[in-house]
């Protein structure tokens, strides 16, 4: 089985890490080697580390409790929605704002506002207002919706979060570590595996290696799940 996800590791180039004049000292521990100015990782110190964090959302899921997956970069936005959603879990994939963890009544006011637009058609105001009124709410509806479907119905703060790529989810993981939340991390050689609770050294630009990490963890996930969850 190792042997198996270590190849699938291979095929799908979580190994390779950043150049070597941009890495991180700290991830020197889970570095195998360099080639062509490009650091080489260990894919036996990524296997340890996905089973760890695996076994740490497994944990969570077994219990019921809320895990939310960011990633925000081009590369992760799919993968991160569909891994949420395959885990009945909520997401965080186009824009991170500033307060979404440590600032959560300002974040319930815009869910509420989204609401509000969504239903604008039912509501009394709505045929007084002009086309160019209802063309800029419906612009504002847009964006609230790409920044908040995914935790509209998460009613409050995770009890886990998963995020792709250390240093690109930075203020999240802040965040996350302000209300003492831990987080599983993706984590490249160009940051601080040490920043994070549950860090899976690996490539976080490649949409193949994002997608294989997930697909484990969500595996993983869906076992743990009680039967009432699924």
């Amino acid at each position: 089985m190792i042997n198996e996800l270590v190849t699938s590791m291979v095929e799908a180039g979580v190994h390779f890490g950043h150049q070597t004049r941009k890495w991180h000292p700290n991830m020197k521990k889970f570095i195998l080697t360099q080639k062509n100015g490009i650091h080489i990782i260990n894919l036996d110190e990524t296997e340890k580390c996905l089973e760890k964090a695996a076994k740490f959302l497994s944990g969570l899921a077994a219990k019921n409790k809320k895990i939310l997956f960011v990633g925000c970069k081009r590369q992760a936005q799919e993968a991160v929605k569909e891994a949420a959603e395959a885990t009945g879990q909520y997401y965080v994939n186009f824009r991170w704002l500033g307060g979404m963890l440590t600032n959560m009544s300002t974040i319930k006011k815009s869910i509420a506002r989204l609401e509000y637009l969504e239903n604008l058609s039912s509501q009394p105001e709505y045929k007084s207002m002009s086309k160019k009124e209802l063309a800029a709410l419906s612009r504002e509806r847009e964006k609230l919706l790409r920044n908040l479907q995914g935790i509209r119905n998460m009613g409050g703060a995770p009890d886990a979060l998963v995020a792709i790529g250390a240093d690109h989810e930075d203020i999240a993981i802040r965040e996350a570590h302000i209300l003492g939340i831990p987080v599983v991390v993706l984590t490249d050689t160009n940051a601080d595996p040490d920043s994070v609770d549950y860090p899976i050294p690996g490539n976080d630009d490649a949409v193949r290696s994002i997608r294989l990490i997930l697909k484990f963890l969500v595996e993983e996930i869906k076992k743990a799940r009680p039967v009432s969850a699924a």
